[in-house]
């Protein structure tokens, strides 16, 4: 049988690259099976070669923008990362007619709507698999398993070296500062961690699931974020006496207000398949209304898991150059406008259960004051911890578990509750997720 041949450029030749060339030359045969074409790499763009990648007689040069202009290249891979110049590279491989698959969150979460509207118009394909959660298939997840679902939430770790340092934290007892240092050294976490602790990365990754699942534009500067430094030994010490855990999550929800879109540290119950995710891997559970819950696990980061989701792309890329036109668009219901002006809710307006730890003075009364703030603005508690004073100390650590509230009125009853003399400095809250409805 004569295959079709589907000719790849790759520009960047780094972690990510390198094990993309890997695997598709390793595979060469099983690829174009699945395929159903000849996929062949004909030319490389990198600044250096990467020494694990025999590049042989493949054309290596240092300029990405060769490689969108090359007349002989179907597919262009974008691995170079960054948003500005990748931004480029990408509008100029659709501007020449060329297909993309790219690796970039940041660059799909902050101009996502732009690239893929100018695919549209090219009748070409823009393909982010690798985009969000490494080695593990969710873009292919939500776009065909789950297709015929609507889908009503997903949740997920989706940033290794946040729940790395969680993980040291809760089974070590090490501080933040430590359990961040130790990721560091193993090359989990940058030099500059600001993106993965403070939850931007997981942020680029969840509203791209979110428009994927919802049929809603990519909305980066609605998604509501807030990341791990400020999080205590105390409070996930709690929280296990509680029959919960400390993870930090990325949650989208269909409501019929409109779209939550929020990442920041929740409380997950013990029994959730979730809350048994450690360490750097990635985990994603998505709720639909005809198949109920499901998980997908597995590696979220490296140089092969990450080259699996990417070689993937291109095989279904290749796949689809035999079919018309307009079934090569994006994935993105542009045309939909139902779809489109549903809103994001603001985080004040999001419903969940909250944990909160509070130090008290010893005296009667005070409990029973937190209690009243509470009722009065229709948050009842589930469940209290109060712990005995130390010796010598005349305050103790009062930790409460509401049941759902609106988050406008549950931070109005912790302002109120901090203004009270009973109650010494700040109130930690830290919202609760059951995941299983």
């Amino acid at each position: 049988m004569c295959l079709k041949t589907v000719n790849i450029g790759i520009c960047g030749l780094g972690t990510v690259g390198g094990g993309t060339f890997n695997v598709l030359t390793r595979n060469t045969a099983l690829i174009n099976a699945r395929s159903g074409a000849n996929i062949q790499i004909v030319q490389v763009a990198a600044r250096r070669i990467n020494p694990v990648c025999d590049t042989g007689n493949v054309n290596v040069t240092e300029d990405i923008f060769a490689v969108a202009r090359n007349p002989a290249v179907d597919v262009v891979v974008e691995l170079i990362g960054g948003t500005t110049v990748a931004r480029e590279l990408v509008l100029e491989a659709i501007h020449n007619g060329k297909h993309v698959v790219t690796a970039n969150k940041a660059l799909i979460a902050l101009h996502g709507n732009e690239i893929f509207e100018a695919a549209r118009q090219k009748s070409v394909m823009v393909a982010f698999e690798a985009a969000v959660a490494g080695g593990i298939p969710i873009i292919k997840t939500l776009r065909e398993g789950l297709g015929a679902n609507r889908i009503e939430w997903l949740a997920g770790i989706i940033n290794g070296t946040s729940n790395f340092i969680l993980t040291a934290m809760e089974e070590q007892g090490r501080a933040f500062d430590d359990a961040l240092a130790e990721a560091q050294a193993l090359g989990y976490a940058e030099a500059d961690p600001t993106f993965d602790v403070e939850g931007i990365d997981a942020a680029h990754k969840l509203v791209i699931l979110a428009s994927l699942a919802f049929g809603i534009p990519l909305q980066f500067d609605k998604v509501y974020t807030q990341g791990i430094r400020s999080l205590d030994l105390q409070d996930i010490a709690y929280a296990r006496e509680l029959g919960y855990r400390i993870k930090h999550l990325g949650i989208a929800r269909q409501t019929d207000k409109g779209v939550e879109v929020r990442v920041h540290p929740t409380l997950i119950p013990n029994n959730s398949l979730v809350a048994e995710v450690d360490g750097v891997m990635n985990a994603v559970m998505v709720k639909g209304d005809a198949v109920g819950p499901t998980l997908f696990y597995g590696a979220g980061a490296g140089a092969e898991p990450t080259a699996s989701a990417v070689v993937a792309d291109v095989i279904d890329v290749a796949r689809a150059l035999n079919s018309a036109a307009e079934a090569r668009v994006p994935y993105l219901a542009f045309s939909n406008a139902s779809f489109n002006a549903t809103p994001i809710i603001p985080i004040e307006e999001v419903e969940t259960a909250y944990y909160l730890r509070m130090t008290a003075l010893d005296k009667p009364g005070v409990l029973s004051q937190v209690a009243s703030i509470m009722s009065d603005r229709g948050i009842s508690i589930e469940a209290i911890i109060q712990k005995r004073p130390k010796a010598g100390e005349n305050h103790v650590p009062l930790i409460m578990l509401t049941n759902t509230a609106v988050e406008r009125d549950l931070m109005a009853a912790v302002s109120a509750v901090e203004d009270l003399d009973g109650i010494v400095g700040s109130v930690v809250h830290i919202r609760v997720e059951a995941l299983d409805k």
